[in-house]
């Protein structure tokens, strides 16, 4: 019996967004999409009923804000579970552990659905081990009755979200539920630190939280203005003029580098003089390589952190990551300062690399590496491959310009441009995640790296769908 076979008799039972009969409306889908973000924000200012503890360990803090997920809330686990349930499914079909025929219906109706339920469970395990790990309370304390209401409200959460990626991904909205909340969490976080009215003291007197708050507030209250300049651009522990600045300067990099594509000719074969191009983009598998990346290290955080509050002493769980809490970061936040989850963090500024050498070597090495592994990993697994993309163009009854209408001649061509595509696309993601974060951009590299190729997509979806509805304002 195949895997795929066992998941059969739960597509009955998983709850499930039937397919559009007829195309949607672009107007009707800019609606649903404005809907899906409304509900999810929504989800996110709800809090989970039955917490006691508000300042415990927090094993997600350094992933949140592209995990989508808010502390607390209903939205606690964020797309962690949809993007690592992926993660594993794809890798284990691009690893021809599952065996999958892309061609057969029912084969890729069965892989959505195995997805779907390692989605559902991988909530659960998640929402236990958040109540097990005492992050809402001793379960002693807070009963069996509340801990269950806890994991069920998580695993409701974990559904909606589900449901939601599945409603924009099936072409009732625009993109997918995973972009889109990731993209408007990042969005969000770069806004609050840019103008955040909170105040903080970290030693230097009374600050406002928000860079353009802060340098205003500086630049007024203080009578040295140079020096109050020099606080609002470089001011440590607290968003600065030069994170901002940084944070500009990658959203212009990787705008530009969007751009880079080769294009080959493609001719008709039914049609005498049709002609046409098929680009193959830098980042040919845009944003999925460090969206696969940060669902690795999000979950090495998160058990690595709720093994080491259990057993610190154990030498195996230091070797998988030590945490402290910091004196300056918010109650209940820990950083890694040893083992594999430490060398596999971002360092937090210049003076870290320079202090520690290695974990900056180590850093760059496995981001870039990772980010080449999983886009080249992933042409395969996603139906972008050569052999994908020459079937497709046969399909269309168009062959590349000089070459016979012969699927293998086609392949030996489109190989020389999509492997490398893919790796190289992917190591440039993974260069462009690793300088943000050494810039200092707000909302981490891979944040903005995320938003940024985020909001190219919807530009281009809304370009094409302008175009072909000759809509007054795209041109």
């Amino acid at each position: 019996m195949r895997f795929l076979h066992i998941v059969r008799p739960f597509m009955g039972i998983m709850p499930e967004v039937e397919t559009p009969k007829t195309k949607v409306k672009f107007q009707d889908r800019l609606l649903w999409t404005a809907l899906a973000l409304f509900i999810f924000l929504v989800c996110c200012q709800i809090p989970v009923y039955g917490i006691r503890s508000a300042q415990s360990s927090d094993p997600f803090y350094w992933m949140r804000v592209i995990l989508a997920s808010n502390k607390g809330t209903l939205m606690e686990l964020g797309i962690s579970p949809i993007v690592t349930a992926g993660l594993v499914m794809q890798l284990m079909s691009g690893a021809k552990i599952i065996q999958v025929d892309e061609s057969i219906k029912e084969d890729r109706i069965l892989f959505n659905g195995a997805q779907k339920l390692f989605g559902l469970l991988i909530t659960v395990v998640e929402a236990v081990a958040y109540v097990m790990s005492g992050m809402y309370g001793d379960v002693n304390e807070i009963g069996i009755f509340t801990a269950t209401l806890i994991v069920l409200q998580l695993f409701i959460a974990g559904i909606i979200c589900i449901l939601l990626d599945e409603l924009l991904q099936k072409g009732y909205g625009l993109g997918s539920g995973i972009s889109l909340f990731i993209a408007t969490n990042i969005c969000e976080t770069i806004i609050w630190k840019c103008f955040s009215p909170t105040t903080i003291n970290a030693g230097r007197g009374t600050e406002f939280e928000g860079a353009v708050i802060a340098l205003f507030h500086l630049l007024i209250t203080r009578t040295d203005k140079v020096r109050a300049l020099k606080e609002a651009f470089y001011r440590p522990q607290l968003p600065n003029i030069t994170n901002l600045l940084a944070t500009g300067l990658v959203f212009i990099i990787v705008v530009f580098f969007q751009g880079f594509r080769v294009e080959l000719p493609v001719v008709s074969t039914k049609q005498r003089g049709a002609v046409g191009t098929y680009p193959i983009k830098l980042f040919y598998t845009s944003n999925m390589p460090i969206i696969l990346q940060t669902a690795l290290v999000s979950n090495l955080y998160f058990f690595s952190q709720i093994l080491y509050k259990k057993f610190s002493n154990n030498i195996f769980i230091g070797l998988l990551g030590r945490w402290e809490e910091p004196a300056y970061a918010p109650t209940g936040t820990f950083i890694p300062v040893g083992g594999l989850a430490y060398y596999v963090s971002p360092p937090q500024s210049f003076n870290d690399m320079l202090m520690d050498p290695f974990h900056a070597v180590f850093y760059v090495t496995f981001v870039l590496a990772t980010c080449a592994l999983f886009s080249k990993a992933w042409i395969d697994v996603s139906g972008s491959s050569a052999r994908d993309v020459a079937k497709q163009l046969r399909e269309q009854q168009m062959v590349l310009k000089g070459h016979r209408n012969i699927e293998s001649s086609m392949v030996r061509e489109l190989n020389r441009y999509i492997p490398t595509a893919a790796a190289f696309g992917g190591m440039c993601i993974g260069a462009l995640t690793v300088c943000a974060d050494f810039l200092g951009a707000i909302g981490s590299g891979t944040g903005i790296l995320l938003a940024v190729t985020i909001i190219y997509q919807y530009f281009e979806i809304f370009v094409k769908e302008g175009s072909q509805m000759n809509l007054p304002f795209i041109r």
